[in-house]
């Protein structure tokens, strides 16, 4: 698939904040489950952060231009299986 010129200038100018905007929900991921992994027990920190992540989730989505899903809350059903994996390995 080729870009015309206008198009392929509105791709390179979404590029930053794509990029930015996956750094946010790789890092609030990476964030819970590193309080998974260190103290499961922090339900209302973990709640907190689940729902940035949403929100980064959706941004993300908004700026690759997916209609955004509605906030749920919760964290995703693989990032709760991952967080699961990591509290079982401890034990």
């Amino acid at each position: 698939m080729r870009y015309n010129s206008s198009e392929h200038s509105k791709v390179q100018a979404v590029q930053p904040e794509v990029s930015r905007a996956e750094a946010d929900y790789q890092r609030l991921r990476a964030a819970y489950l590193e309080l998974m992994r260190v103290d499961p027990t922090h339900e209302v920190a973990l709640a907190m952060i689940g729902a940035d992540m949403d929100r980064a989730h959706a941004r993300l989505q908004t700026v690759i231009g997916l209609p955004a899903l509605a906030f749920t809350h919760e964290p995703s059903v693989v990032l709760r299986r991952d967080a699961d994996r990591i509290t079982t390995d401890q034990e």
